[in-house]
């Protein structure tokens, strides 16, 4: 019973161990993709991008005409003069709270809203940076 129990309990290390590697890992990952992106940008972050229930790590960076959001897996932007709505907020649309620590950057762009977490830190630099902007009735008309 005991070598049993000791190769469970040594599956289980292995595992928890893999855990903490990959999360370490994808940390780096995130860095590298942020340092790249450091030189020709205004801004640059570390932020989760909410797709569901689903949080995914990403590195956002603003240029003067592009929002970018990467990660290892992951290459998109927006043209800045393609988002409709900007808009910071303690929520997300689902209602769901996040945490007291971070803020919600939600952009919209031709009905699709993509939603990202911020620390709150980080989340003013970003509102300076990238102000809210409302949809322009004029504009659609």
């Amino acid at each position: 019973m005991l070598p049993g129990l000791a190769i469970v309990i040594g599956l289980i290390a292995v595992v928890a161990l893999t855990v903490v590697y990959l999360r370490m890992r994808q940390g780096d990952q995130l860095k590298a993709i942020m340092d790249k992106r450091r030189s020709g940008s205004k801004l640059v972050s570390r932020a989760d991008y909410v797709e569901g229930a689903e949080t995914i790590p990403v590195a956002l960076a603003l240029t003067a005409d592009t929002f970018y959001y990467e990660n290892r897996d992951l290459e998109a932007s927006f043209d800045l003069n393609r988002i409709d709505e900007i808009e910071y907020s303690d929520e997300l649309m689902t209602g769901k709270r996040h945490g007291e620590d971070c803020r919600v950057l939600r952009l919209r762009s031709h009905g699709t809203t993509f939603e990202y977490l911020i620390e709150k830190g980080e989340s003013k630099k970003w509102e300076t940076t990238l102000p809210p902007k409302t949809y322009d009735v004029a504009r659609a008309v």
